[in-house]
């Protein structure tokens, strides 16, 4: 489990496909902190850690990961939002959020407003939903829906979710990882099992 509160922006520095997987090494200050076997959200996809050598970690992503995901769209010199699992008896300061993407989005419209900005993605149609002032996790970043409709949605970001997130890159026509809220998943599913 995760809570949304990016940790580090690490850079991705190797990219191996082997079969239909995808191996990633990315470069971080947390490297030295991690160990084989630990799960890492990737902008928001749980991912193992399978090596590490100095400052610099792999871990793999399977074919059903890079498809519901951007981690195939993923080049030497991305940027990548880092995320270490939630520790029990720590605070929980984003929502809970599981590492397991949805599916993918375009940013649609990026405005700036008062020192903040104003993101807008557009997503495929689905069971899962946003609400206004619910929470929704974009790229592993925990944040407040705005402007909900059936297939986007608004996010407002603060100076510093923006200077220290991947946020800063993100430009129109853009792909990021959705994870819709967990409770909301629950209730869709329940309601469409009523029907």
């Amino acid at each position: 489990m995760f809570t949304g509160i990016i940790e580090e922006i690490a850079e991705v520095v190797a990219l191996k496909k082997e079969g239909s997987n995808l191996h990633i090494s990315l470069k971080s200050s947390i490297t030295n902190e991690l160990k084989i076997d630990q799960s890492v959200a990737h902008n928001g996809v749980c991912l193992t850690v399978v090596d590490i050598k100095d400052a610099v970690y792999t871990v793999t992503a399977i074919k059903e990961t890079l498809d519901k995901s951007n981690l195939g769209l993923l080049e030497v010199g991305s940027k990548v939002n880092l995320e270490r699992c939630l520790q029990m008896g720590g605070r929980l300061d984003g929502h809970m959020v599981q590492g397991h993407v949805d599916q993918s989005a375009k940013c649609t419209a990026i405005s700036e407003e008062n020192g903040s900005h104003i993101f807008t993605f557009s997503h495929k149609e689905s069971d899962n939903m946003t609400v206004d002032k619910g929470s929704v996790c974009v790229n592993g970043v925990s944040l407040t829906v705005v402007n909900s409709k059936d297939t986007s949605f608004s996010v407002a970001i603060i100076p510093y979710t923006f200077w220290h997130t991947n946020f800063q890159n993100i430009a129109i026509g853009d792909t990021v990882n959705i994870e819709f809220d967990i409770l909301g998943k629950y209730i869709s599913k329940m309601f469409m099992r009523d029907m």
